[in-house]
């Protein structure tokens, strides 16, 4: 009797096992994260090199590349823009590549010059967009020189900045809410140059952090899944494209 038990006990074991593996491997895979389609977004970067696309026709916002300021001395602001283009339909905003925040009074006056010529030619001008790679660390010192640079701003233009995903792990809660005093948003890229970076969603876990109304910036064609209860963040405000020329 006992050894019928034995065998019994271990052929019920092997069917658990058994039933364990073919479980296991009807378990459903990691799903890669769908890619952007342009088409289901209506806010944009247009940067310099980067061929229009029919999405802009039905786009909300465009944050075009206007200037560049490179830190090679003495610093110099470039234009990006052969000439100012003309259209009323949709919302612009002027973006400010800088490499340093050691500004001449011409770089200021140069890029004031430019909003006004823009707006002359019957643009929508909403904004000025500064795309500058702030270190989470020197957070309120960048909300200094934003606030000298909002303070010369003309009136009804608002304010925009760029941001790394990093500030809303490890960004120090007084530079954060320094920036928050300041401008009127913040777009967090998930990317880096053409490249989405590894494990953003880790960082956009903890945006409950990030006491600045915000947006997501995507890439073209790049990965993206969007965290759970994105959208019941209050200070969420969307997204914004990377557009890219086809390979």
């Amino acid at each position: 009797m006992g050894k019928i038990v034995a065998i019994f006990l271990v052929r019920i074991r092997a069917l658990f096992v058994a039933a364990l593996l073919f479980l296991s491997g009807c378990q459903p895979q990691s799903v890669p994260a769908p890619v952007v389609d342009a088409a289901d977004y209506d806010s944009f970067w247009l940067w310099a090199g980067v061929e229009p696309q029919p999405v802009l026709k039905s786009a909300k916002q465009v944050y075009i590349l206007a200037a560049e300021v490179r830190a090679a001395e003495p610093v110099q602001l470039f234009n990006m823009r052969a000439a100012t283009p003309k259209t009323s339909q949709v919302a612009i905003w002027l973006v400010i590549r800088t490499e340093t925040l050691r500004w001449s009074p011409e770089i200021y006056e140069q890029i004031f010059a430019s909003l006004q010529r823009w707006r002359a030619a019957g643009n929508n001008v909403v904004g000025i967009q500064i795309d500058f790679d702030a270190r989470t660390r020197f957070l309120d010192e960048y909300a200094v020189f934003l606030r000298d640079f909002k303070s010369r701003m003309p009136a009804a233009t608002r304010l925009s900045i760029t941001g790394l995903l990093d500030w809303s792990a490890n960004g120090d809660p007084k530079g954060l809410h320094a920036l928050a005093n300041v401008v009127d948003e913040v777009v967090l890229q998930i990317y880096q140059g053409r490249r989405v970076i590894p494990g953003f969603a880790g960082y956009l876990a903890k945006l409950d952090r990030m006491p600045i109304p915000f947006r997501i910036g995507l890439l073209q064609n790049g990965p993206w899944r969007a965290p759970g209860r994105l959208t019941e963040n209050p200070r969420f405000k969307g997204y914004v494209v990377f557009l890219v020329n086809p390979k």
